[in-house]
């Protein structure tokens, strides 16, 4: 079995957050959005129903983690949560914290303008608050 290799698009485009049991957490560089990443360790899975039902269980558990750390920290009026996968076919998880008044609201965050990249310190103190909160319950 070969070692887990994250799609480079993925690599690029957000911040590595830390592991979970099954996925490696993210977040992505766009600072319109906060937005996190679940991608599972897992080789050659393009769609949900091609992971095994351990794993499809991991996956509901983590989001269940995750999702209500994102919209605590953000003061989220709703959360997004969705698997597209159609520019990376990698399968991941996005979960996405909307507010009303963000860069699209009410409309999805896909395909609306470009992404505005985090400053460093910024990204940096996300990056903790989010690793502090998953990573230490």
């Amino acid at each position: 079995m070969r070692a887990f290799e994250l799609d480079p698009r993925l690599t690029r485009d957000t911040f590595a957050v830390g592991r979970l049991g099954l996925c490696e957490l993210r977040l992505m560089n766009d600072r319109r959005w906060p937005w996190l990443i679940l991608v599972p360790q897992r080789n050659d899975v393009v769609e949900f129903h091609e992971l095994t039902p351990l794993d499809q269980t991991m996956l509901t558990f983590e989001v269940s983690l995750v999702a209500p750390v994102l919209k605590r920290i953000t003061r989220a009026d709703k959360l997004n949560i969705g698997t597209l996968g159609n520019v990376v076919s990698m399968f991941h998880l996005h979960i996405v914290a909307r507010s009303a008044g963000d860069a699209n609201w009410p409309g999805p965050v896909w395909g609306h303008g470009s992404a505005i990249p985090y400053g460093e310190m910024e990204a940096s103190e996300l990056l903790e608050r989010v690793r502090e909160a998953v990573l230490s319950a």
